[in-house]
């Protein structure tokens, strides 16, 4: 898994661009009001569509009720399905392109949430697949809609577009600075806003963070992309020049800071996935700014993703408490980095 990291598109600050919208079944109940048979008729309507549009055998049905946990997990951490779904076991499924950088999920909170997923910065790249997929099936489903409010969802703030544009980014140094928290207050005035690495509600680790879109109605869906483009724009240049006063300014400071972090990956017998995310940053941070040669910085965005708790299950074949994951977690990176 983790095919859609391309490393020949690798950027030091920009991991990954998602395009996400929100559709419903005109006249059908939300997945979280309807019963376990209404889902499943939605969902089957949905999969017919799916099947009849695509029918060359790229996308691959997964349903959650079928899957082991770790399993379900592991795709929530691979960034193909959203944490939301993974709360509708019984009414949830999703179908994945084999190339995972097209994701439609079935009875999350909305009927449909189709998400495109690329390496680096890419969101004209990302709407434009993203938009040709949602008209092919807009073909065969009739998807409820307002000619005043625009698409309608369970949650009002998604309404009128549905659209949800997200951009992660790699902010070392701007965290360094502890500056992130006024920038958080900065752009949420003007209808953005800074998540953590999967999205509303949970934690910035790794100094990895996702910038995207507050509301979807009264702007159209290129004017939420161009903003969001113009601030990730600011946001890159303000982390280079941020890293390039630390190695002017603080190199001392700084390599000592990626060297204990190598040290740590390459001596624990314990690592938490936090803790784990924290020191492969700064690793990632020294490669991308020389003071490492000995590792590419795809290949560590990829580890991050590794050592979470699913996917360390999953590598071992078997279901393990917090205690177990941290001690193979910790065997996998000195390993990874010996």
């Amino acid at each position: 898994m983790t095919i859609w990291l391309d490393p020949q598109e690798y950027d030091p600050v920009v991991v990954s661009t998602r395009l996400r919208v929100a559709r419903n079944i005109r006249e059908e109940v939300f997945p979280l009001y309807s019963t376990r048979e209404q889902a499943q008729e939605t969902a089957d309507e949905i999969i017919n569509a799916v099947d009849e549009k695509f029918p060359d055998g790229d996308y691959k049905l997964y349903r959650l009720r079928e899957m082991e946990n770790r399993e379900r997990v592991r795709f929530m951490e691979n960034h193909i399905i959203s944490p939301g779904l993974l709360e509708q076991i019984d009414k949830g499924c999703f179908f994945m392109r084999d190339d995972e950088r097209v994701t439609i999920m079935i009875n999350e909170e909305d009927h449909i949430r189709l998400q495109t997923l690329l390496p680096g910065l890419d969101l004209l790249g990302g709407w434009e697949l993203c938009s040709k997929i949602d008209d092919l099936l807009e073909e065969k489903l009739d998807f409820a809609y307002h000619t005043e409010y625009g698409y309608l969802t369970a949650c009002p703030t998604n309404t009128g577009t549905g659209l949800r544009a997200s951009v992660m980014l790699h902010l070392p140094g701007v965290t360094m600075t502890g500056h992130i928290g006024s920038i958080i207050n900065a752009l949420r005035k003007i209808g953005l806003t800074i998540r953590g690495l999967y999205g509303e509600g949970t934690e910035a680790v790794g100094d990895l963070y996702q910038v995207s879109n507050q509301l979807t109605l009264g702007e159209s869906e290129e004017e939420i992309i161009e903003k969001l483009n113009r601030v990730v724009q600011q946001l890159i240049k303000r982390e280079k020049s941020t890293r390039i006063y630390y190695v002017e300014k603080k190199e001392t400071e700084l390599e000592d800071k990626v060297y204990r972090s190598l040290g740590i990956l390459r001596s624990a017998r314990i690592l938490s996935s936090k803790e784990a995310m924290k020191h492969i940053s700064m690793v990632k941070l020294g490669s991308d700014i020389g003071i490492l040669r000995d590792f590419r910085g795809s290949d560590l965005i990829r580890l991050m993703i590794w050592i979470k708790p699913g996917n360390v299950q999953v590598s071992e074949k078997r279901a393990m408490d917090k205690k177990e994951r941290d001690k193979v977690r910790a065997d996998l990176t000195r390993e990874y980095f010996k």
